[in-house]
C-alpha cells in the first residue's frame, strides 16, 4: 500500500516526535532528600532548615526557606525524607515549590506532601512533626544548594 508523500511525512514526524518524548522521559532520574524544617506561624508563617540531597551517588548540602499564609498558628519542627523525581541534573532540585494543605500536631504528628517546582521536579515527602502546629494554608518552600 502506497501512502501519499504528505501523509507519509506526517506519519514519520509523529513517530519521531513520540520517540523523542519517550527518550527524554527515559533519561529523567531521581534522587533522595532529607531535611528538617522549623516553622513558626500566626496567620503568616515562616520556615527554615537544612538537609541533604543525594543524586547519582553524591550527597549535596541544601538549604530550605519558606512562607505560608492562611489559618496557621504554632511552632514546630518537621523531619522530612523522600524522593525527588523527574530530574536530569542536580540543579533541577532547586527552586520554589508550592502547596495547599492542612494538618496539625500536638506533640507529634505526620505529614505527606507532593509538590512540583517550575523545572518539573516532583518532590514526594513524608515527615514527622514535633510541636504545636495547626494549619490550613497555602505555603511555598524554596530549596537551594549550599
Amino acid at each position: 500500500m502506497n501512502l501519499p508523500s504528505g501523509l507519509r511525512s506526517l506519519a514519520v514526524a509523529a513517530i519521531a516526535t513520540a520517540g523523542i518524548g519517550f527518550a527524554s522521559a527515559a533519561h529523567a532520574d531521581s534522587g533522595t532528600i532529607r531535611f528538617s524544617v522549623y516553622k513558626a506561624a500566626f496567620f503568616v508563617g515562616g520556615s527554615g532548615g537544612e538537609g541533604t540531597f543525594t543524586f547519582r551517588g553524591k550527597t549535596y548540602p541544601i538549604s530550605i526557606g519558606g512562607v505560608s499564609g492562611g489559618l496557621a498558628f504554632g511552632v514546630s519542627k518537621t523531619y522530612y525524607r523522600g524522593t525527588v523525581r523527574h530530574i536530569r541534573n542536580v540543579r533541577d532540585v532547586t527552586g520554589v515549590y508550592g502547596a495547599a494543605g492542612g494538618g496539625g500536631a500536638l506533640g507529634k504528628g505526620a505529614q505527606v506532601i507532593v509538590m512540583t517546582n517550575d523545572r518539573g521536579a516532583q518532590l514526594e515527602l513524608t515527615g514527622k512533626q514535633v510541636g504545636l502546629q495547626v494549619n490550613a494554608d497555602l505555603s511555598g518552600m524554596a530549596i537551594s544548594l549550599r
